[in-house]
C-alpha cells in the first residue's frame, strides 16, 4: 500500500514538474509564417501604404536571438509590430513585450522600466505580426523583448530606433 502510495505521488510530481519546465519545447520550434497585414483601402488600390515607424534588430539576452522587429502605422491608423526572419530558442510562457527602455541586456532592465504586454509569441520561428494598443508610446517604449514569464528571463531584445518615412 504505502509502495502504491509513494508511486502516485512520484507520478503527480513528474507531472507538475513536466507542465512547469515544459521541457520538450527545448527541442520543438514553432514555425510562423503570416503575410503582412492589408486593410481595404490597399486591397481597394489606395495610394497609401503603410509606414515604417521603429525599427530594430534582435540580439540574444539568455537565448540567442535573430531577425528584425518593425512597428508599421497602417493606412488605417493602426499599429502592427511585424518580426521578420526571426528566430530565438522556444520555452514555457514565452511573451513578447514593448519595454520602456532603450535597450534590455538582462533581466532586470524589463522588470524595472517597465512594459506593456503585446502577446504570446507566436512561434519562435518566422515571420509573425502583433496588433499594437493604441496606448503603446513609442517615445516611451523604445525596444521589444522576448520573456518568458515562466522563469523572468528576457530571451532576446531588439532596440527600437525611428525611419525615416519607409513604406511597407
Amino acid at each position: 500500500m504505502k509502495r502504491t502510495i509513494a508511486i502516485i505521488v512520484i507520478l503527480i510530481f513528474l507531472v507538475v514538474l513536466w507542465y512547469l519546465f515544459r521541457p520538450e519545447k527545448l527541442f520543438i520550434s514553432e514555425t510562423v509564417q503570416e503575410e503582412f497585414p492589408t486593410t481595404a483601402q490597399e486591397t481597394a488600390g489606395s495610394a497609401s501604404s503603410p509606414v515604417v515607424l521603429v525599427a530594430g534588430s534582435f540580439h540574444g539576452v539568455a537565448h540567442d536571438g535573430k531577425g528584425t522587429a518593425t512597428i508599421y502605422q497602417l493606412p488605417d491608423g493602426k499599429k502592427v509590430l511585424r518580426f521578420t526572419e526571426f528566430e530565438t530558442s522556444n520555452g514555457p510562457d514565452v511573451q513578447v513585450y514593448l519595454v520602456a527602455a532603450e535597450d534590455a541586456n538582462d533581466n532586470d532592465t524589463v522588470t524595472n522600466a517597465g512594459f506593456i504586454h503585446i502577446g504570446p509569441l507566436k512561434g519562435n520561428v518566422g515571420d509573425q505580426n502583433y496588433d499594437l494598443s493604441a496606448d503603446a508610446d513609442l517615445n516611451k517604449y523604445k525596444a521589444v523583448t522576448i520573456w518568458c514569464r515562466r522563469f523572468g528571463v528576457n530571451f532576446a531584445t531588439a532596440p527600437l530606433t525611428p525611419q525615416q518615412n519607409q513604406g511597407g
